[in-house]
């Protein structure tokens, strides 16, 4: 469908390895190949291209060589950058920018293939004569960080620290580089950096007898509290501001699992137009999404020459006495079809699709209710890609006119800024996705408020899995969609 936008590139093709590129594996296995974007890339057997899956190899006298991803509908140059899009009939390529086109009378099935290297890993077994006992730990509270020192000791986000058997030895002065105090004044440990820790939760351990309060309930004094959420969804936008507590969600039935990940293009919804909507078409916004427009033929921002736009009322948002449970839109996989104005609940594993730290733990038992209002043919069975400022502009960029600061990664926006600068410590990509939401957004209040939903409802966990069921879409959301 000529309509359809393209969200975070998640590639079919190759079985790739379950890893971001910018973890040890992925790193060892692309050869230390620079990835443009957030997923597994790698060498052909010539190393002449990077790779993210099986592609169709077109040369072109002008452009040089191009590597399309037929299921993915994108095309990239030889190191991996996206540069164009597959049109509907796959004979031709556009380009990502003017949308003029690059390639045109394309023939797939007279194309080479070529495929990845994808080295097997080292396997480094413990001998069967030298097991590891594993460790034992009671947790008060739900995660803690394990520092090895005379003895082990667990240190809480709220600052307080414990031996393995639920005794409180004390306080830790800061996350980044502080010292345990003991309960008598003396300091037991000198120069700890959490951030270069371990993590484990009671999801691996042994929860204490008798716990205290969670500890995601005080702020410490270096990291931030998951459940400290906006007082109202008025801040929100408009729609929903005087509700308390949280909707009664009926389930209608059918699920899985699979993960969330993140967008904001600022393009016009799939489900805007006519042809798409079912009758019920989602709203679709002009002057920098604040103005609604009801001129479904209206084109989109990102098609050149259309102005029709993303909402900003339609950011991510809780709603007051309603704590563990947030609101957002979505863009599900093009294939599901008719889905649009579709509500699901997703609760949230406590697990990373890539890689789990205590940003995920943290998100445990989390609801989150989505309403279907885009497609991507780049979005997988079991994936949705909510929308949220910050989180990457993907394939289009309608936000150019919008007066904010720079995006971060095309896929991956803000948060995956702050996962590479910090080296993937959950404390500081924390802190850090803060920092750019307030610095990034710094003249749109509103479009602040959702990228603040990120760091603040969903603790800066990216990619985080979860298990979905079809419901009943709430008020809090059709008045919004």
């Amino acid at each position: 469908m000529k309509h359809l936008e393209f969200k975070t590139l998640l590639l079919a093709g190759a079985a790739l390895v379950a890893v971001t590129c910018s973890s040890d594996e992925a790193t060892s296995a692309s050869q230390q190949l620079t990835c443009p974007l957030e997923i597994p890339c790698f060498h052909d057997s010539t190393s002449k291209y990077v790779l993210y899956g099986d592609a169709y190899l077109y040369h072109d006298d002008r452009l040089g060589d191009l590597l399309i991803y037929k299921d993915a509908g994108i095309a990239t140059d030889v190191k991996g950058n996206p540069i164009g899009r597959l049109n509907s009939s796959e004979t031709g390529i556009t380009d990502n920018v003017t949308g003029e086109p690059l390639v045109q009378m394309l023939k797939l099935g007279e194309l080479q293939i070529v495929s990845p290297v994808i080295p097997v890993p080292d396997e480094d077994p413990v001998p069967e004569d030298d097991p590891q006992e594993p460790k034992t730990y009671k947790l008060l509270y739900d995660i803690a960080w394990v520092l090895h020192a005379d003895k082990d000791y667990l240190i809480y986000e709220n600052g307080e620290v414990s031996d393995v058997n639920c005794y409180t030895v004390g306080n830790i002065t800061d996350h980044f580089d502080g010292d345990i105090i003991g309960k008598d004044g003396n300091k037991i440990v000198s120069h700890v950096n959490a951030a270069e820790l371990d993590v484990i939760s009671v999801n691996d351990y042994e929860a204490c007898p008798t716990r205290p309060k969670s500890s995601s309930s005080s702020k410490p004094a270096s990291a931030s509290s998951s459940s400290k959420k906006p007082e109202s969804s008025s801040s929100s936008g408009n729609g929903g501001g005087s509700t308390t507590g949280c909707p009664n969600i009926k389930t209608k039935g059918g699920g899985g699992s699979g993960w969330a990940t993140r967008y904001w293009d600022c393009c016009k919804p799939s489900c805007s137009w006519n042809e798409n909507s079912g009758g019920k078409n989602s709203r679709q916004c002009t002057n920098k999404g604040r103005t609604n427009d009801t001129n479904w033929g209206n084109g989109s921002v990102c098609d050149g020459g259309g102005s029709a736009m993303t909402c900003i009322s339609q950011i991510p948002f809780t709603v007051s006495g309603c704590n563990d449970m947030g609101f957002a839109f979505a863009a599900v996989p093009a294939s599901n079809g008719g889905q649009c104005g579709k509500c699901f609940q997703l609760t949230f594993t406590g697990k990373g699709k890539y890689s789990t730290d205590q940003n995920h733990s943290s998100i445990k038992g989390k609801k989150l209710i989505i309403m279907v209002t885009n497609v991507g043919h780049d979005v997988e069975q079991g994936q949705f890609d909510i929308m949220i400022p910050g989180g990457g502009v993907g394939a289009f960029n309608g936000c150019s006119s919008m007066g904010w600061g720079n995006q971060g990664k095309q896929y991956g926006g803000l948060l995956s800024d702050c996962e590479e600068s910090t080296n993937y410590s959950a404390p500081r990509t924390l802190e850090c996705l803060k920092e750019k939401c307030n610095s990034v957004f710094s003249s749109d209040s509103d479009a602040k408020k959702g990228c603040m939903f990120l760091a603040e409802f969903m603790h800066a966990a990216g990619n985080p899995m979860h298990d979905y069921v079809e419901v009943e879409c709430p008020d809090v959301l059709k008045d919004k969609y």
